[in-house]
């Protein structure tokens, strides 16, 4: 019921954007459309922005006068004929489903992201409330069950087996745990190698992973759990410039989806490591170091002028500049060098019951 009055009133907005546009041109105006701007940090971490509110910082006027706005409103007005029928028969597709309905107007894939992404803010909603959603790539195992459209997960009796995060993500119902701290790792293998370990059995925890950047469907998933459980959140990821962005989009969001920030940060995310000054405090040997890239070196300079660093989580900042005096960087994985099973038994337990005191995190236990 509630998700058919979700798309009664998505769909009357639709109608009165697009009745407003035929009504302008009826009357020989050039219509424009106003599409406001999001950023969740800017690059002046002296200013005082406000970049972490969730207001518009500013607008762009389309316009049929130019060229490039023309192009833009055409492929917008089509995907929202596309998004529209999939409201009005209750169907879902993908951002690819939608791009192969038109390939030889939208040209590449980043031609409808950007619609849909103009869409939900011309709409005020988010891309699930359109119908529109991602193929999951996130993976849960651990002390968990839920029921999802009827579906139920009982990743409890088995916290080893992994389970893909459902996709439709408002349909996740009756969340049950008795888990201690939710885990998040960057890559798979990590979580094969915990998996392997019995790590969720041992402590007693969720594990999460987005197999690389999180997709949508596991940060919305992420953000629930943590909504419904309140529990603290750990984030592992490589000690690299790749690694430290995917912390920071699970923890402050993404320039891209900035816009829906509020419903996919999750401000509780607490960085666990690997830590630039972990591979001395863990005797990690020189042959499991790598030399920072020059792309390397030019990614963690542009990350370390985002304003969030300096004024939410400055400690954060100090390592991802200790990485760059280092010059090196190294994988999680890495820790095998000392047993296999090093990571689980002896590295994350180590940093558990010291969380409250690391860099940037809020949790007390």
């Amino acid at each position: 019921m509630e998700r058919n009055a979700s798309s009664r009133a998505l769909l009357s907005k639709i109608k009165d954007l697009t009745t407003s546009l035929v009504k302008e041109l009826s009357e020989g105006r050039s219509p424009n459309i106003c599409i406001h701007k999001f950023r969740n940090y800017c690059t002046d971490p002296n200013s005082n922005c406000l970049c972490s509110s969730d207001l518009p910082k500013g607008q762009q006027v389309l316009t049929l006068t130019r060229q490039c706005h023309a192009c833009r409103i055409d492929v917008l007005l089509r995907v929202l004929v596309i998004v529209q029928k999939l409201l009005q028969e209750n169907r879902h597709g993908s951002k690819r489903d939608i791009y192969y309905m038109h390939p030889s107007v939208f040209s590449e894939q980043s031609v409808v992201d950007r619609a849909i992404n103009d869409i939900c803010i011309l709409l005020q909603c988010s891309r699930h409330n359109l119908n529109v959603v991602s193929v999951g790539n996130g993976l849960v195992m651990g002390w968990l069950q839920f029921l999802e459209a009827g579906r139920k997960f009982d990743c409890i009796n088995s916290p080893t087996t992994a389970y893909t995060i459902p996709v439709h993500v408002e349909e996740v119902k009756d969340i049950v745990s008795v888990a201690k701290y939710i885990l998040i790792v960057e890559k798979e293998s990590v979580f094969q190698r915990l998996a392997n370990d019995k790590f969720c059995n041992a402590n007693r925890c969720i594990v999460i992973t987005g197999r690389g950047y999180p997709d949508i469907p596991t940060r919305r998933f992420l953000r629930l759990l943590v909504e419904k459980l309140c529990l603290p959140v750990y984030c592992l990821v490589d000690c690299d410039p790749y690694g430290f962005d995917i912390l920071t989009t699970y923890r402050f969001g993404s320039m891209q989806m900035a816009f829906d920030a509020k419903v996919l940060r999750v401000p509780e995310v607490q960085w666990l490591g690997a830590f630039p000054s972990d591979f001395e405090k863990y005797d990690l040997p020189q042959q499991c170091l790598l030399p920072l890239t020059a792309e390397d070196k030019r990614r963690t300079e542009t990350m370390l002028l985002r304003c969030y660093l300096q004024k939410e989580v400055p400690e954060w900042r100090l390592e991802l500049e200790l990485m760059l005096q280092k010059g090196v960087k190294f994988e999680i994985e890495a820790f095998s060098v000392h047993t296999l099973s090093f990571l689980s038994e002896q590295y994350i337990p180590s940093k558990i019951p010291k969380v409250e005191v690391l860099p940037g995190n809020n949790f007390k236990s």
